[in-house]
């Protein structure tokens, strides 16, 4: 029961921060709330012994993707006063999809099997960075290899397309007196409707 005090604990936490996520009117806030989730997943892992999915998780989602949904809500500026009011109708249905979608997780639940869960001779080192590495590069190196190579080419790819194309002077020079001739035919033809009229 002692050991059982730490996981009781973290699940508390976890389970108030992600209710917080939804619960909170300011995007801001759930943002912040779901980076807490995401600390509380990682102590999580850790206590499962699996440093390198705790490792990852901070570094991918509660670093980058977490960054990137709070620069997008502040670069969109969302305001309650200007956001349109929902229908009653809406939240109705809301509130059924969500209460059946925790019926079916509670059901999926209960019906499991949990004798199969937990291991008699448990590997204490499965979840290891050391193991995890050694497996990485030997039995699946070509698949990290091509990964590899894959996100070099798509790096090359986007700074190549952010690149802006420097034009040489000759073709400045074409360019400019093209428009030129554009605007001269323009004023000509404009001249001429002048007349006209």
């Amino acid at each position: 029961m002692i050991k059982d005090i730490p996981f009781l604990f973290l699940a508390i936490i976890t389970l108030f921060s992600a209710i917080m996520v939804i619960a909170s009117k300011n995007p801001i806030h759930s943002i912040l709330y779901l980076i807490f989730t995401f600390f509380t997943l990682s102590a999580h892992y850790i206590r499962l012994n699996a440093q390198f999915i705790s490792v990852v998780n901070l570094i991918v989602y509660a670093g980058a993707i977490m960054v990137l949904f709070l620069f997008t809500l502040m670069f969109l500026n969302l305001r309650s006063d200007t956001e349109p009011s929902k229908p009653v109708m809406i939240k109705f249905l809301a509130v059924i999809s969500g209460g059946l979608i925790f019926v079916l997780l509670l059901a999926a639940f209960i019906k499991a099997d949990h004798s199969q869960i937990i291991s008699k001779n448990p590997n204490s080192q499965i979840g290891m960075v050391e193991v995890l590495g050694k497996v990485l590069f030997k039995e699946y190196l070509l698949p990290f290899e091509l990964a590899s190579v894959l996100f070099l080419v798509s790096m090359i790819g986007a700074i190549l397309l952010g690149k802006k194309e420097k034009r040489s002077e000759n073709q400045v020079k074409l360019i400019s007196s093209d428009k030129t001739e554009d605007l001269l035919k323009i004023e000509k033809s404009s001249e001429y409707n002048l007349l006209k009229d």
